[in-house]
């Protein structure tokens, strides 16, 4: 990971896209399958969860709208703000690529005990329980995938005026 001199980041010579909805989808999905089956198979031995399983992920998420926020008006080079640097603003991508990434198969995680234990929530005591905390959690995973995309957006570097026009290119 670098930025080459023109303050692009890159991996292995090649450029960083952006996140797309799909591999988050596919990751979460994946993840929920997987989570569910293995409940099945093994609910009876799982401890009951506990009710604030889920809310580290949401103050990871606020740190990251935070960052997110400073970072762009630092990017933006508004009035009071330092410049940023290139390997600063690469560091922040990486973790929002990452967080985004954590926050889905996270949700997907919590959405799989969602299905596993919705049902059962009538017959066993300990899936009511469950039912709860499962909800935080996917609901603060979920804000997790949304500040890290905000970050990842607050990295964007806005068009220059030599910039060419996306038609012109």
């Amino acid at each position: 990971m670098g930025a080459d001199r023109d303050g692009e980041v890159t991996v292995n010579g090649g450029p960083v896209t952006f996140t797309r909805a799909r591999d988050l989808v596919a990751a979460g999905v994946i993840a929920a399958v997987l989570v569910n089956l293995l409940l099945q198979l093994s609910y009876g031995d799982v401890p009951t969860l506990p009710q604030a399983a889920g809310t580290t992920l949401l103050v990871f998420a606020i740190t990251e709208v935070v960052l997110g926020t400073t970072l762009r008006a630092r990017i933006l080079r508004r009035p009071g703000a330092r410049p940023v640097q290139p390997l600063t603003a690469a560091k922040a991508l990486v973790l929002a690529k990452a967080s985004s990434l954590a926050g889905a198969i996270t949700a997907g995680a919590w959405l799989g005990v969602l299905g596993y234990v919705l049902p059962q929530r009538s017959l066993l005591q300990s899936a009511a329980s469950d039912t709860v905390a499962a909800s935080i959690g996917a609901v603060c995973a979920g804000a997790l995938v949304g500040a890290a995309l905000w970050l990842e957006y607050c990295c964007r570097t806005p068009d220059g005026p030599d910039d060419p026009e996306p038609e012109d290119v």
